[in-house]
């Protein structure tokens, strides 16, 4: 019998796909496609568990979906440019391209061993030019359709590096580089028109019923649509030009609440205002904060009383002050706002800091309180509020728009939390903006035959900011438009534009344009993509808004406005962690590879003891993770992808446990065990026996099973069917007639049903069967419904030797469902009458006793 040996089945069967091209996608209109994606990953030159999850449940549905009939896409490439590559330059003095494509080497012979169902002739990377030579292009047309603008916009700005941060490059208000306190600044940049799509973006998410109803109302937050009013203040004591303060309010039902009005520091009433030290200094305080909604959330809330005041629109003498806050964005509404404490939290901070009033307008039905340290913000009647008195928020709400409204103070307005997407990056590794600066001509977009607008080569990172300004000639080039000499803009793209609209150019990732129409038109939508919950908001919606700008400017087809029908957000995969006890009882963390388990507990091989944590994200700082490269050697691929899918359901965190993947390693041996004994078998009798006739219903159930927990993603419910299946198959032949013939049909169902989590084992179980060529390449098995009904048995129910009543029952049912049933049984209960059974003897297919 032949042993079951991991690295000599997967080499041999991995080559054996390479040579046939049994993954290569080409277009085929008479049949049905399906694309399935994994989110590409960044070449940090290492693979992680997290990878291997990843990967495996989309190859898993890959496989399936092949298997089905269906003509699949599953193509693989590398999000390779950003500031990590930029960062390994400085320290290793390497290029970042050659570190990049080093990675790139690297991570693919670390992925390959895993016998993914990948088209690699479609690989690319985003840093290749051939690549963001398309992305140009595809700036270009944006820019014709109005899609992209420039203009002034408050950054994060790290002073060190001198470069533009994005909200999540600031941590505790410092460069995540550099490690400097952030400043906010004013600077002209380009950006995408991502607001003018808001009320579209958010209408569709109702239609995105495949995706997870978490993901759907993190989108819905994040563009935020509000209904409110946009008015204006009379002002008293600013100065010229400023006689009226506009200010935007979700809440215009707490207007008598009103007890200060608020600026942000970038507002042009603050700007006018500098002119004093002391704003100039305030506002310069302000701006050394980022920019992000957390930071100013919990940041302490400051203020600068400008002395000029506002009147109440619904009553004259009463004066209201204005201060300069350091929690007011310019980017939102007007940057301008009333305060009412009562009922904002941010507000209440502000008024307790400043001593200023707090008065309750909205209480609970039939509550009197006052607010504390918490502001209410939830229903309830106006009170102290005039006109409004003993009106619900909702009416409140329309009764003060509608007075604003009649007296031509401003008017109802919807607005959306979701701004134009600032994407110019003071970098040098990212996509060169293909934009030229002309004394004469202005800003003016490149011509398409010069793209793509390659980055130099020889570049420094020995002085502070953007290489590509250093440059000593790169940014020299003629107008496009009149031919004198002029400027390229030295700003590169936000990487996230990179993953924005890698999944339509998968489609044809050789066209000689970013998308070639008619593959774009067979292979769109992404039928499933899988990925990270931490991407829900910015990536998807920017791959949203590209699909609609793609489809504005003639790159994708009007079906394709949302690029991932169904999405599928994966859990992490998890470890212990180790450590032993440092100097002042500091833990110093320790790897797993160097941690010895036995009966005594954990242990070094000194034998010092291991401090073992809980079981989290696999990470470097806590050296608790697992070398996949290393589980291959040991295990084998299989393995691997098996104790991935099958330890928990995909969407929750699996813990990796060293006793779990043996244990997953030696089911596996089992298998191939039972399958080369069935292979090997001898011819049985001929017939069909009721222990034949049971195996062919069981192995059909399984069919059904299994492909149910596929469809619906339940991959570690299809595991174990398939564990309960290999159970029935181990049981001996015996002589019944049949018997033998159904577990070798049994055995084939096996093959095929493991296919996608263990496709270079059921490789293997095909060959041993006789099966016809690659089991790649084999269709799905179809359970036959004639088969899964079960069979009945009638079990007499005997009460102390008399037999009272009789239960019919599927064959092999649990004794406790069987006792139940016999309690709950009128003509049972009558013979017991209201006694209490000493004993019920279950005899499994046959009888029951009851003994009183």
């Amino acid at each position: 019998m032949s042993r079951y040996v991991a690295s000599e089945i997967e080499s041999k069967w991995q080559a054996a796909w390479a040579e046939a091209e049994v993954f290569r996608a080409t277009r085929d209109p008479s049949r049905p496609k399906y694309y399935v994606l994994e989110m590409f990953p960044y070449p940090s030159g290492r693979i992680h568990m997290g990878h291997v999850r990843n990967y495996t449940m989309g190859d898993v549905v890959a496989r399936y979906k092949s298997a089905r009939g269906f003509n699949v896409l599953h193509p693989m490439g590398w999000d390779a440019f950003g500031m990590p590559a930029e960062n390994a330059a400085m320290e290793k003095r390497v290029h970042p391209g050659a570190w990049t494509y080093q990675n790139i080497d690297a991570m693919r012979a670390q992925l390959r061993p895993l016998g993914l169902s990948i088209d690699w002739s479609r690989e690319f990377a985003t840093c290749d030019p051939e690549y963001y030579g398309q992305q140009q292009a595809l700036f270009l047309d944006m820019y014709e359709k109005g899609l992209v603008t420039r203009k002034s916009a408050v950054v994060n700005w790290d002073p060190v590096d001198m470069t533009v941060l994005a909200n999540e490059q600031v941590i505790d208000g410092k460069g995540w580089r550099s490690g400097a306190p952030v400043e906010r600044r004013e600077l002209t940049q380009w950006f995408f028109r991502i607001s003018d799509y808001s009320e579209e973006l958010l209408e569709a998410i109702d239609g995105l019923t495949g995706w997870p109803e978490k993901v759907r109302i993190m989108q819905r937050n994040w563009i935020g649509k509000s209904r409110g009013l946009q008015f204006r203040f009379a002002t008293t004591g600013a100065p010229e030009g400023f006689g009226e303060l506009e200010v935007y309010t979700t809440r215009p039902d707490t207007l008598y609440g009103a007890s200060f009005a608020a600026i942000s520091p970038d507002h042009p009433l603050a700007k006018a205002l500098e002119g004093d030290p002391e704003v100039a200094a305030f506002v310069a305080e302000c701006r050394r904060m980022g920019t992000s909604e957390e930071e100013l959330e919990t940041a302490e809330k400051k203020g600068f009383d400008t002395g000029i005041t506002v009147t109440h629109p619904f009553d004259p003498a009463w004066k209201l002050p204005v201060y300069i806050a350091n929690f007011i964005l310019m980017d939102y509404g007007t940057g301008a706002i009333f305060g009412c404490p009562a009922h904002d939290q941010r507000d209440l901070d502000f008024a307790r800091k400043y001593g200023l009033p707090v008065t309750v307008v909205v209480s609970p039905e039939g509550a009197d309180f006052e607010v504390g340290t918490e502001a209410y913000t939830g229903p309830g009647r106006l009170v102290n509020s005039g006109f409004l008195d003993g009106m619900e928020v909702e009416d409140a709400k329309a009764a003060v728009i509608a007075k604003i409204e009649a007296e031509g103070h401003g008017r109802g307005e919807t607005k959306y939390r979701l701004r134009d997407w600032g994407v110019s990056r003071q970098r040098y590794w990212g996509c060169p903006i293909p934009m030229v600066h002309c004394e004469k001509c202005g800003v003016v977009p490149e011509r398409k035959e010069n793209l793509p607008v390659r980055l130099p080569e020889d570049v420094t990172f020995e002085k502070p900011g953007n290489p590509l300004d250093h440059h000593p000639s790169w940014k020299d080039t003629p107008c496009p438009a009149c031919g004198a000499p002029a400027r390229r803009e030295t700003d590169t793209m936000d990487t996230f534009v990179d993953s924005s609209w890698y999944y339509a150019r998968f489609t044809a990732p050789h066209a000689a344009t970013p998308t070639s129409m008619e593959d774009a038109e067979y292979w769109m939508n992404v039928d499933q993509y899988i990925g990270g919950v931490e991407h829900a908001i910015l990536h998807l919606l920017y791959s949203r808004f590209f699909a609609r700008a793609m489809r504005e400017t003639g790159h994708l087809p009007a079906s394709a406005a949302e690029p991932f029908s169904a999405l599928f957000t994966q859990g992490m995969v998890t470890h212990e962690t180790y450590a032993t006890e440092g100097e002042g009882g500091r833990l110093v963390w320790r790897e797993p590879s160097e941690v010895i388990r036995d009966e005594g507990g954990a242990r070094l091989a000194d034998g010092t003891p291991i401090i073992v944590g809980p079981s989290t994200k696999m990470s470097k700082s806590k050296k608790n993770t697992v070398d996949p490269e290393a589980i291959i050697a040991q295990y084998g691929a299989d393995t691997a992808r098996w104790f991935v899918l099958s330890d928990s359901p995909p969407e929750r965190d699996v813990e990796w446990t060293a006793s779990g993947a043996e244990a997953a390693s030696r089911h596996l041996a089992r298998v191939h065990r039972v399958v080369s004994e069935i292979a090997q078998a001898p011819e049985g009798p001929a017939g069909e026996s009721d222990e034949a006739s049971k195996l062919r219903s069981a192995v059909h159930r399984a069919i059904r099973d299994v492909t149910e927990g596929i469809e619906g993603f339940a991959f570690n419910k299809a595991i174990a069917k398939l564990y309960e299946l290999t159970s029935l198959l181990a049981k001996p032949a015996g002589d019944a007639p049949g018997l033998v013939a159904a577990r070798r049909e049994g055995a084939r169902a096996l093959a095929l049903l493991q296919r996608p989590m263990t496709p270079h084992l059921a490789e293997a179980m095909w060959e041993m069967l006789g099966g016809e060529g690659l089991i790649a390449r084999a269709p799905w098995p179809e359970a036959d419904p004639a088969l899964l009904v079960e069979a009945k048995v009638t079990l007499p129910v005997q009460v102390n030797g008399k037999r009272r009543a009789e239960i019919a029952v599927p064959s092999g049912t649990d004794k406790a469902t069987i006792e139940a049933l016999v309690l709950a049984d009128a003509a049972v209960r009558r013979a017991l009458n209201g006694a209490t059974p000493k004993k019920l003897i279950v005899v499994p297919d046959r009888i029951v006793n009851v003994v009183l």
